[in-house]
């Protein structure tokens, strides 16, 4: 797989293709308040480009778990800081081929905490692009292994959506939309990632590339 043309020079006059690369975390639980600083913590991560955050989630079906957020607006979870790593030569258009291709490998019934999470997708994602990695500790806890996953809140450890979610066209763009609250049961609901309270934050899934048009990255 081809990497994205990578620059870290502020000074260089940008053309249109040029957008930032930005690894945006979140604590998944209020212990990171003290954790943190002992390097350990449990954390979601979303890669931002072109103006959009991109992150992986959980459902129950064989289609992509990849969804696009505004940036640093994740819901269910606390924005805790942003990691520049770089300035990419990569168009908007180029990105979303990428991210389809990408999401195909990311089907939401494949979520696992410790082997294939959240972090796993925004290392994949900067390695394809720049052949580095996210900072260690991000995903420290899966590295670690499942010998930690009992102290975490069961709520933490897998999501579901109550009804096969549906597509929509969105600026030319097809997405996946999440059932509203109203259309989940409180009392069954996991986790607030893919059932948004606040009704002002969209959280739309990207649609996989089918594989037989999976392309290599220019």
């Amino acid at each position: 797989m081809g990497k994205g043309k990578v620059s870290n020079s502020s000074h260089n006059e940008s053309n249109d293709n040029e957008t930032k690369l930005v690894l945006n975390i979140y604590d998944l639980t209020p212990m990171n308040n003290y954790s943190y600083w002992i390097g350990f913590g449990i954390f979601h991560s979303g890669i931002e480009v072109h103006g959009k955050e991109y992150g992986f989630g959980a459902h129950d079906f064989s289609i992509s778990g990849v969804f696009e957020v505004e940036p640093k607006c994740c819901p269910g979870f606390s924005y805790r800081c942003s990691i520049s790593l770089g300035r990419i030569n990569m168009s908007s258009s180029d990105f979303r081929a990428f991210i389809e291709n990408l999401a195909s490998d990311y089907h939401g019934n494949t979520y696992h905490l410790i082997s294939k999470n959240c972090n796993h997708f925004s290392d994949d994602i900067v390695y394809k692009l720049t052949g580095k990695h996210i900072p260690r500790w991000v995903n420290r806890l899966a590295r670690l292994g499942s010998l930690f996953s009992c102290l975490l809140p069961e709520s933490l450890q897998a999501t579901r959506v109550k009804k096969v979610p549906e597509y929509h066209q969105n600026e030319g763009n097809e997405t996946l939309s999440t059932t509203t609250p109203s259309e989940i049961d409180e009392t069954e609901q996991e986790n607030p990632l893919l059932s948004p309270k606040d009704g002002s934050v969209d959280i739309n899934f990207v649609k996989a590339a089918p594989s037989d048009c999976k392309t290599e990255m220019p």
